[in-house]
This record gives structure tokens, C-alpha cells and sequence, in this order.
């Protein structure tokens, strides 16, 4: 009996983990393209429940969706995953009430510079527009691809097909299929064939560039059920398609069901041993809105308030903060942050990239 309980105690105290001992393994990043901070620290913004300024088709059921007493309880309604786990386990950043900002540091305000000041850590000022072209910049997912234990454990998956220009695949490596591109991984042969049907019969509602965040999600999940990377970026994109379309409904109820799918995903990862209690997640956007009702659809250089944007960790490396006060966080601070959440120091390969976001590890 002395023997079994001194073997339990050995058990035991090889699970405690000495202070800085790291227990990330894998990451976690997703992107919500132009969520407003106004609608994750406020929930949804009551100027826009209308037809003119919000395009709201049904108002009656759309406010008994979302509308609720105070903007804690309306923000949870919205995205109850994020303020009802993240916020309690992790850390949330860019509440102004609490004398915090989270900015971009570009100026163009736009996805493509968005995106690449996010990924790469620094800011290219030659990148002026949306068009296709390999971006120079090494970015952090690129970087851990070259690690021996990361190489080929790397992927990305996106909604809009610019961003495997953004990531640069061809120089890069890692796997990246974006958009209405044909499926390649699945689990089953049948679950290949269904969401290839959703390839070929979903109509392009916007055009060939961008796809529904279904069909994002249900490929992305599908490979990391078979190929279990070690570092995952999911980028949805509709919350900025409906907000363009001055659809104020639908781009609340975009959001509420791509907090579902970060849910979904985590669920998953939380019962599969290479991921439970060793996964950080990360999510951010790649730039904000206009603040008014009429100009909130828009984002760009000239529109005022779309430098604001948010961001949020949960993990074990991470202590559970919430709401993050005093504290001014840019975009530029998420490579590194990807990078230090797995013990690597991206600064070594880009030296002019943002340091990592502060407190995220402890």
C-alpha cells in the first residue's frame, strides 16, 4: 500500500506544472471579418434596428432575437461563447469603458492590409488594395512551418480567396483552400461528396471570391478531424458581406452563428487528447466599421473608427483576465502572440514585429 500511494503522489506532482512551464501544443486562430466592438462589447446596436439605416426585414423578431435589457445581456445573446466562456476563462481587449484600445496600426483599413498586419506583424505600406498578389511579408504561420515540429502541421481556411495570396501559399507551404475551391480532405468519402455538393449547388451569392461560412467551417473542421494540425486559421468572412449589404439582421445573425462555430470547434478539440487542456484560441477581425448609422457598413482610410477593433485568448497558458482595463492593444501584436503561445519568439525571424500581447501568457 506505502508502494501505490507513494506511486500516486509521483503521479501526482508530475502533473503540476512549475511556474513558466508552458502546456500550449496547438493554436486555435479565427477572424470574423469587420465585426464591430460596438456589437461584442454592446450587443446589438438599437440605431440600427430599422430598415433604413439597418435593412432589418423582420424588426419584431429580430429585437426579440437579440435585444435584451442591458448591453451584458444582449452581447451574451449574441455571442454567448465568448462572453460566457472566453471572457470568463480568457482575456477580452478594445473596451474603450474600460479605458482599453484595440487598433489596427495600417491605414487603409481594409481586408487585405487587415489580414496582413495580423498574420505577418508589421505593416506594409506598398499593400493599397484588395487585388491578388503574393504578399512579401513572412507571416507567423509561415514561420512555424518551418519548425521541424510544425512543418506540414500548418493550415488555413478562409472564405475569401484572396487570402491564400495573403498567406502566401506558393512560398509558404502550408495547406490553404479558400473559398468555392474543390474539397480535398474529409473524413468520409460521404461526408466529402456532401460537402462537395454544397461546392457545386450553393449559389455565389456575392461572386467566386467569397463563399458562404458554412462551407468554411464544415472544411476546416473536416481537417483538423483527419490531419489534427498543430496550428489552425479559420477566417469567416460573411459578418463584412451582410454589413456591406446593409443587412444589419443578417450580420448579427452571421455572428451569433460564427460564434457557434468557434464553439463547435472547440467542443471538439476539448474531448480529443493531442488538443484537451493543451489548445489556446485566439480571436480577433481584420479591421472595424464606421461608429454611425450610416456609415457602419463601410470600412476604409476614411472612415472614422474603422482602426478599432477587439480580440480575445482563452488557454491554459492564459489567465482568466476578462475584460482586459488599461491596456492598448494593436493587431500587429497577434503573430507574435500565435508565436509566443507555443514558446517560439517570432521577433527572431521578423525583428520589426510587434511584441505580443501583454499578459497572455503567464
Amino acid at each position: 500500500m506505502r508502494t501505490l500511494a507513494l506511486a500516486c503522489i509521483a503521479i501526482a506532482l508530475t502533473a503540476i506544472l512549475l511556474p513558466g512551464q508552458r502546456r500550449t501544443e496547438n493554436v486555435l486562430l479565427v477572424t470574423f471579418d469587420g465585426l464591430r466592438w460596438q456589437d461584442v462589447f454592446g450587443g446589438a446596436d438599437n440605431r440600427m434596428m430599422n430598415v433604413e439605416d439597418g435593412g432589418v426585414k423582420d424588426l419584431l423578431a429580430t429585437r426579440k432575437r437579440f435585444t435584451r435589457g442591458d448591453k451584458v445581456a444582449s452581447r451574451e445573446v449574441l455571442l454567448p461563447f465568448l462572453w460566457q466562456v472566453i471572457a470568463k476563462q480568457g482575456q477580452v481587449f478594445g473596451d474603450p469603458e474600460s479605458n482599453a484600445k484595440a487598433t489596427i496600426v495600417n491605414k487603409m483599413k481594409f481586408s487585405y492590409p487587415g489580414y496582413s498586419e495580423l498574420i505577418c506583424g508589421v505593416v506594409d505600406e506598398s499593400i493599397q488594395s484588395n487585388r491578388k498578389f503574393p504578399n512579401r511579408s513572412v507571416n507567423v504561420l509561415e514561420y512555424l512551418n518551418t519548425l521541424p515540429m510544425y512543418r506540414g502541421k500548418v493550415a488555413t481556411f478562409a472564405g475569401w480567396d484572396v487570402h491564400e495570396y495573403i498567406v502566401n501559399k506558393q512560398r509558404s507551404g502550408i495547406f490553404c483552400e479558400v473559398a468555392w475551391q474543390p474539397i480535398t480532405v474529409a473524413t468520409s468519402a460521404e461526408r466529402k461528396h456532401e460537402l462537395q455538393q454544397m461546392v457545386d449547388l450553393l449559389p455565389r451569392y456575392w461572386d467566386n471570391g467569397f463563399c458562404f461560412d458554412a462551407l468554411t467551417y464544415g472544411r476546416a473542421k473536416e481537417y483538423l478531424m483527419v490531419h489534427k494540425p498543430r496550428v489552425l486559421y479559420v477566417a469567416f468572412g460573411e459578418t463584412d458581406e451582410w454589413a456591406h449589404s446593409r443587412r444589419y439582421d443578417l450580420y448579427l445573425q452571421m455572428a451569433q452563428r460564427n460564434d457557434r462555430m468557434v464553439w463547435e470547434l472547440w467542443q471538439w478539440l476539448q474531448q480529443d487528447p493531442q488538443y484537451k487542456d493543451k489548445t489556446t484560441l485566439v480571436l480577433t477581425v481584420d479591421h472595424g466599421r464606421g461608429r454611425t448609422p450610416r456609415d457602419w457598413t463601410d470600412h476604409g482610410k476614411n472612415i472614422a473608427g474603422a482602426e478599432e477593433v477587439w480580440m480575445a485568448v482563452m488557454g491554459p497558458d492564459t489567465e482568466a483576465l476578462g475584460i482586459r482595463k488599461d491596456v492598448h492593444a494593436t493587431q500587429s501584436m497577434i503573430a507574435s502572440t500565435v508565436a509566443a503561445l507555443l514558446g517560439e519568439d517570432f521577433q527572431k525571424k521578423v525583428p520589426n514585429a510587434a511584441p505580443p500581447l501583454p499578459g497572455i501568457t503567464r
